[in-house]
């Protein structure tokens, strides 16, 4: 049974997970073969409570949220129209605030619910009636998954209440700066003995060593963390058991799933509640057809949202015209009255990288990328940047991916320093993963997030934006956690 299916499972069966507050332990709602005796004894039931850790850290956080809170507030991202509207505005115009309802919560709960369910998990296991490895697997899958959580939260919102099994409920304070990283290092790191090697996971989706290191290099990244960024990264390239898909457009096709590229995924199924919307939001308006994408096939039960999830000119002009990245960035149309219409201008083009033929309604079964090859080749490139400034070996990580893409090398004499390098890696991870929820840290991490919003006339892009506020739903369920500072 593939992890798709194992989240289905536990939230439609009779396993009933409370996501009502994150100070709450798992509530479990006996159904058979579980009871409150067995369901934290057995290894079914250790299973099956771990398995809800993953659901919360891979799927509850809806898939268009994950990438539009990422790029609306950047240069990459726009939106108008429909109900939706009026939420992406105060990204787009950086007037957010505590109370700032979905988006904020949708970061802030599921995390939580995973940190919750991976601590019952991490505080039960010696309990379970189990083989000692597996006890090791849990634990260790556990503390990645809560590591991963912490990992986001911190990227989003800067410290926060570190929930451990012994401080699982009730009102607790921020950590420390240094508290959450050492925390976070802690987790991944002592796990990954006990993960298996890429590609003998008993499922699809369960956690390796590869996604470990992955999410490692990545959290190293973010946290400038040169050094430790670079060998994390190395060590899941050393694996030699991933690659970048040959394709750059088959690489999101439904069809092409679980490819050597994808390290780990928020999957998607179009007949459950996991569906990838992002689609609905990013057809222009009485959409009928697209020359650029012959094989799309538009139905009639296909959604289309009144909102519209649009790219910025300014950026896909940006693109060197044989980039073959250009592939899945919709430009012109025909509509339902059979007029061609031109996206290329007024910040109106769409990114269709999440297309999917069998698409009803909202959900489409694409999924959407959270950690690629591409991702760890430019993240030790950078990473190596900072540290040693050009080299033979980061432009040859780079040129990996502008050679998929179709565009020239680029060569020491083309990047002679560190600025250079910085804004050519800064450029390129634009290009490759527009779409994919990246590009909000990529420039918070080079300094650029709110010069690049006063650049565009966002008047309220001010310092402390660089964090999102603490969700005001926490702070008055928990009276020891203070809002971050110019909220």
């Amino acid at each position: 049974m593939d992890m798709k299916r194992i989240f289905t499972y536990i939230l439609l069966s009779g396993m009933v997970v409370s996501i009502t507050s994150c100070e709450k332990s798992l509530e479990v709602s006996p159904n058979s073969e579980f009871s409150p005796d067995n369901v934290l004894t057995s290894d079914a039931g250790i299973k099956s409570l771990l398995f809800s850790a993953y659901a919360q850290a891979q799927t509850q956080t809806n898939s268009r949220w994950v990438i539009n809170g990422a790029e609306m507030s950047t240069d990459v991202g726009y939106d108008t129209g429909g109900a939706e509207n009026g939420g992406l505005l105060t990204l787009i115009n950086y007037t957010w605030d505590p109370t700032t309802g979905t988006f904020f919560d949708d970061l802030w709960a599921p995390n939580y619910r995973a940190i919750r369910d991976a601590n019952n998990v991490i505080q039960n296991i010696a309990a379970v009636n189990t083989t000692d490895a597996n006890k090791k697997l849990y634990t260790a899958e556990a503390r990645v998954i809560r590591g991963q959580a912490y990992a986001i939260l911190y990227n989003n919102f800067g410290p926060v209440p570190l929930r451990t099994p012994e401080t699982q409920t009730g009102a607790l304070a921020k950590a420390t700066n240094q508290q959450m990283l050492d925390f976070i290092e802690a987790d991944i790191t002592s796990s990954i003995p006990d993960l298996p090697n890429p590609g003998a996971e008993v499922a699809f989706g369960r956690y390796n060593k590869g996604v470990a290191y992955a999410i490692l290099a990545k959290f190293y990244l973010n946290t400038k963390q040169w050094q430790k960024a670079a060998d994390a990264a190395k060590a899941v390239i050393d694996f030699n058991y991933y690659s970048l898909f040959p394709s750059f457009e088959g690489l999101f096709r439904v069809e092409n799933e679980r490819n050597k590229e994808i390290i780990l995924a928020l999957q998607c199924r179009p007949e459950d509640p996991f569906g990838n919307w992002f689609q609905a939001g990013a057809l222009p308006p009485a959409y009928k057809s697209s020359p650029q994408f012959p094989n799309y096939v538009y139905t009639a039960s296909m959604s289309n949202f009144a909102t519209m999830y649009r790219l910025r000119t300014a950026f896909t002009n940006t693109f060197a015209p044989t980039d073959k990245r250009l592939s899945l960035i919709c430009t012109s149309y025909v509509n339902t009255s059979n007029a061609t219409v031109d996206l290329s201008t007024g910040d109106n083009a769409r990114s269709f990288k999440y297309w999917d033929n069998a698409t009803v309604g909202n959900n489409s079964g694409t999924d959407v990328p959270v950690l690629r090859y591409a991702d760890i080749l430019l993240t030790r490139a950078e990473a190596l940047n900072e540290v040693t400034g050009p080299t033979i070996e980061n432009i040859g990580l780079l040129n990996q991916v502008r050679t998929r893409a179709g565009i020239v090398s680029l060569t020491l004499t083309d990047l002679a320093s560190k600025d250079l390098f910085r804004d050519a890696i800064l450029r390129e991870r634009g290009w490759e993963f527009v779409s994919e929820g990246k590009r909000r840290e990529d420039l918070i991490r080079q300094g650029k997030l709110i010069s690049n919003a006063v650049a565009r006339g966002i008047t309220n892009a001010k310092d402390h934006r660089i964090l999102f506020p603490i969700p005001q739903s926490e702070l008055d369920a928990n009276k020891l956690c203070t809002q971050n500072p110019g909220y």
